[in-house]
């Protein structure tokens, strides 16, 4: 089917074929045309201009967007979609006084998670994850990226990598698998774990392509630098480029070792020395920052100001979990950061959008109304601009999501 989208208000992220990464003060900037058209065809975006040079067509339906804004969807680079059951009974911990490490030596945490999901059939895990991201999209969200990482052992981790198998197969937007088998730890023999995940669990992976990316969760009473080494050395074995968590507590050398590696990103970053953010500065590896989980746990937000002012190429993601960011709303992740982190509205929005499909090696596909992306976009309620999705938090300013050019 083609379309065209005529009188937009604002077209929002209008950007050339091979525009590079954002990195520091070009991140307050977010192209648009003013009272534009937009045509869809095949899916994707065919073309765009002012409306005083449209050209109608007989062979296209139009859409009259009546000076609403239209923007790209959101990329969400880091979420953990997949799990069994909400942990609200955590929720009513943390308001009496106990953080994230008490609840997890208390028996919650990933552990309960992991024994919730290792109880729960693949189907209803297919159907409770679908839901989920019914709703993401509902949302905003165009292309998003999701985690294992609630299993814990090898039937639970490849169940988990399955459910993510079948949302791909079901929903018409990008997603990319990550395998988070380096979690946590389920037993106190560790070195028999990571002997699991080495000579179980990647093979099976592999075998099955199950998975785009490797993840660690490198933290003190996690695992240590030595231990992410050996996991994403093996994940090179197999083909898997490492996204990871770190220096979400502590700063212990993950980032470091991480960019050895060639990491795609290193994500959470809530404890960021100057020298950490210069090596980011001289790398290939995106920094992650997770404002979700900063306000759910109350804990220090990834100072993304001082990252975007020493001319890093910030990326925001919802971390959408079950224990510490149970929020898939990215439009509050925009909220998040410019109250909590400092951004302009602008620069949180290319955090969302722009930058985080690079986070995804979906550049060439998503986050920028761009001729031969995929038409992906929203379109907003009468009167919005690109400052309501910061300024209205948690308001919806979402009229209608579009994915391969349907309304969704």
């Amino acid at each position: 089917m083609q379309k065209s989208f005529i009188n937009i208000g604002k077209l929002y992220q209008v950007r050339a074929e091979g525009t590079n990464l954002l990195r520091g003060a070009i991140m307050a900037d977010v192209p648009f045309l003013e009272n534009a058209w937009m045509t869809v065809k095949d899916g994707l975006i065919e073309d765009f201009g002012k409306m005083e040079d449209f050209a109608p067509s007989e062979n296209k339906e139009t859409v009259d967007v009546k000076g609403c804004i239209i923007t790209p969807t959101f990329v969400d680079s880091h979420t953990h979609l997949v799990f069994a059951q909400d942990r609200d009974e955590e929720f009513v911990m943390k308001i009496k006084g106990m953080d994230y490490q008490s609840i997890a030596q208390a028996g919650g945490g990933i552990l309960n998670s992991a024994k919730k999901l290792q109880e729960t059939p693949l189907e209803v895990l297919v159907e409770r994850a679908s839901a989920r991201l019914n709703e993401a999209i509902k949302a905003g969200t165009g292309a998003i990226e999701i985690k294992s990482g609630y299993g814990l052992t090898t039937a639970a981790e490849l169940k988990m990598l399955k459910v993510i198998a079948h949302l791909k197969q079901d929903f018409k937007i990008p997603i990319k698998a990550t395998f988070l088998g380096a979690h946590a730890f389920p037993t106190e023999d560790k070195e028999r774990y990571m002997q699991t995940i080495i000579q179980e669990m990647l093979p099976e992976i592999f075998s099955n392509q199950l998975a785009d990316y490797i993840d660690c969760f490198c933290e003190k009473g996690y695992y240590s630098v030595d231990q992410m080494r050996t996991i994403l050395e093996a994940g090179q074995k197999f083909d898997l480029k490492p996204k990871v968590h770190v220096n979400q507590f502590n700063a212990i050398g993950g980032i470091e070792n991480a960019i050895e590696f060639g990491a795609l990103s290193v994500d959470h970053l809530e404890v960021l020395p100057d020298e950490e953010i210069t090596l980011l500065k001289d790398s290939d590896t995106l920094p992650v920052a997770l404002p979700g989980c900063s306000f759910y746990l109350n804990i220090p937000f990834a100072p993304g100001r001082k990252m975007i002012d020493n001319g890093l190429p910030l990326v925001l993601a919802s971390d959408f979990n079950p224990g510490s960011a149970p929020s898939f709303n990215m439009s509050t992740i925009n909220s998040l950061a410019c109250i909590r982190m400092k951004l302009l509205p602008q620069e949180a929005f290319n955090a969302t959008t722009f930058n985080a499909a690079f986070a995804l090696e979906l550049e060439n596909e998503v986050g920028s109304i761009t001729k031969g992306k995929r038409a992906n976009f929203i379109i907003g309620k009468k009167d919005k601009t690109l400052n309501s999705i910061s300024y209205n938090f948690g308001v919806n300013w979402i009229d209608k999501v579009y994915l391969n050019g349907e309304e969704f």
